[in-house]
């Protein structure tokens, strides 16, 4: 199993930001990422501070050796799939080849509302992250690529200078059973979902799995991932902060997610579930993290949890 720091850069301020990736890229984790919001998730009144994602990577890059480094997921119509492309180039090379490009279709409405941009109905949010992936995969590792979409469209268009690596890997995000499986069938290296329990990932891999069939595709060339809401507490004695964040964290939510990914509990509990979500065919499980940040939590997460594995 692989473990990788899925960090909600809201309500933070940069120096712990940056204290948590470089002390993930020593302390057993494989990956680091941020994710693609403007406001904070889950929503509240949209005053909070979120620091924007793609200029994180590019501190992330330069400021760790070891893990990959990625955001899950972008949101496709935030930004010009091309210009977007050359953006992820260049913090392949600031990274030296640990780029992964994590897409998705955008959901939080507000942030749309609020910068103008539009939020089309799911319909066309998929269709757009479709011809997006599609772009980001012809700039990434073509010399020059043509694309006609009704979106997006490129003509002799090169993306120089090229990424370090041949082919950064491209990974879906979403649990959308009809086309966001079906896209990542066709065009992903990896695919990622949030907050599902374990069970439910394995019958949304088995989706995934049917859709490959249908596409012509080996399921075992997509890896695939989750993100847990992380709580965790470091002992016993600890287990009310822990459970006093969760239910900060997701307010009137929390009874349906304590159900869903969600660590809770001590080191030993989460120990039994990284391994239901082995059994469900995870390759890697990311800890999603919201401030305050439990600094005994996370150690305890790295020394019993990440080590036993």
């Amino acid at each position: 199993m692989k473990f990788g720091l899925h960090i909600g850069q809201q309500n933070i301020s940069m120096e712990e930001l940056r204290r948590l990736w470089k002390w993930a890229d020593t302390a057993g984790f494989d990956w680091v990422d941020v994710w693609d919001h403007f406001y904070e998730a889950p929503p509240v009144d949209g005053n909070g501070s979120c620091f924007e994602a793609t200029t994180c990577m590019a501190a992330m890059a330069v400021e760790t050796v070891n893990c990959r480094v990625g955001v899950l997921v972008l949101g496709m119509n935030y930004r010009h799939p091309a210009v977007l492309a050359n953006a992820l180039v260049t913090i392949d090379h600031l990274s030296g080849g640990r780029l992964e490009i994590g897409l998705g279709a955008g959901w939080h409405e507000p942030e749309y509302k609020a910068y103008g941009i539009p939020f089309r109905p799911i319909k066309e949010r998929m269709d757009m992250l479709e011809e997006g992936v599609e772009v980001v995969r012809f700039l990434t590792t073509q010399e020059r690529s043509d694309f006609d979409g009704k979106y997006y469209q490129l003509e002799n268009a090169a993306c120089y200078p090229r990424p370090v690596q041949a082919r950064p890997r491209i990974w879906v995000g979403g649990r959308g059973e009809k086309r966001t499986l079906r896209i990542a069938a066709r065009h992903a290296d990896g695919w990622n979902v949030p907050y599902v329990s374990p069970e439910e990932f394995k019958r949304l891999s088995g989706v995934l799995d049917d859709w490959c069939e249908k596409e012509g595709r080996d399921p075992a060339t997509i890896e695939r991932n989750v993100n847990l809401s992380f709580h965790m507490a470091a002992n016993e004695a600890d287990r009310g902060k822990g459970e006093a964040h969760f239910q900060e964290t997701w307010g009137p939510a929390a009874e349906t997610m304590r159900v869903a990914g969600v660590v809770t509990g001590t080191p030993e509990q989460a120990l039994e579930l990284v391994n239901r979500y082995r059994e469900a065919g995870a390759a890697r499980v990311n800890i999603a993290i919201r401030p305050p940040v439990d600094w005994d939590a996370l150690h305890a997460w790295a020394e019993q949890v990440i080590e036993a594995n």
